[in-house]
């Protein structure tokens, strides 16, 4: 035990003369291991996990936004996805997503888009239901567009297990609509939509000489569409009733991108 005793009194005054010793590399290890993870040398190692921070992190928010088409979705979206970061999911760029991929849905959604057919309920729910699934939505949260139309398809995502933390649903006029719509113009490069009258195009030749107006665009066809939406949307409602909130779409844009991102904020009951 003597003998024990002087040796490591030596190698204690042979480490305070020169710490950076090779041999005493192993012995310093384990101290400066343990340092960088948070351990003070000889304290549990339990304070480690009091120390390091938490990895769980708030899901984001899970909303769904529905209005008649010229509603204004499409504008409250960007401010939506701008102000919360979630991620934006049309319905129709997880389906050509799908079909570009090459997948099982796509596959079974083009059979149906290439004879000119509507793709049916259960293909876009699946559709949803994965796009929804992948990590983007799952770390940030979603804003669905548009989406679920029908009572049928509201149904199918809540059998799905899919469900929304907020309904909004945009309110506006059918004739203010009309006019929107008529007016209309979109841009098949960049996909911005813009109005003859209330969102002009950049006065570009370029971009106005290749703006598409749709031809459905027209009052004819706007009002057989605002009474196809009229028929569904209380349906689509009833689903969502105890998170909905209704607003009118036809107060200024900005004014409502303040209203709709309060609501998205607050923290569901």
């Amino acid at each position: 035990r003597s003998i024990m005793k002087v040796l490591l009194l030596g190698v204690a005054l042979f480490a305070l003369a020169d710490p950076s010793a090779a041999f005493l590399a192993p012995l310093a290890a384990p101290q400066l291991r343990t340092a960088s993870q948070g351990v003070l040398p000889g304290r549990a190692p339990a304070l480690r996990s009091a120390r390091t921070p938490l990895a769980l992190a708030m899901a984001g928010p899970k909303v769904i936004i529905a209005g008649a088409p010229a509603s204004g979705k499409g504008t409250q979206c960007e401010f939506i996805v701008e102000k919360q970061g979630v991620v934006h999911i049309s319905t129709g760029d997880a389906l050509r997503a799908q079909v570009q991929a090459g997948t099982e849905l796509g596959k079974m959604a083009k059979e149906y888009m290439d004879k000119g057919g509507l793709v049916p309920d259960e293909v876009m729910i699946g559709i949803v239901k994965d796009r929804l699934a992948e990590q983007d939505c799952v770390e940030k949260g979603w804003l669905l567009d548009g989406f679920p139309r029908t009572a049928v398809q509201a149904k199918a995502l809540a059998d799905a297990g899919i469900t929304a933390d907020k309904f909004i649903l945009l309110s506006v006029p059918d004739e203010i609509l009309i006019e929107r719509c008529v007016g209309r113009r979109s841009d098949p490069v960049t996909g911005k939509i813009y109005h003859l009258t209330f969102n002009p195009p950049p006065e570009d030749p370029e971009i106005v000489a290749r703006l598409v107006h749709r031809s459905d665009d027209t009052e004819e066809a706007m009002r057989k569409r605002l009474k196809m939406y009229q028929a569904n949307v209380d349906a689509v409602r009833a689903y969502y009733k105890e998170i909905t909130l209704e607003f009118d779409g036809a107060v200024d844009k900005m004014a409502l991108a303040d209203s709709l991102a309060e609501f998205v904020k607050t923290s569901p009951e």
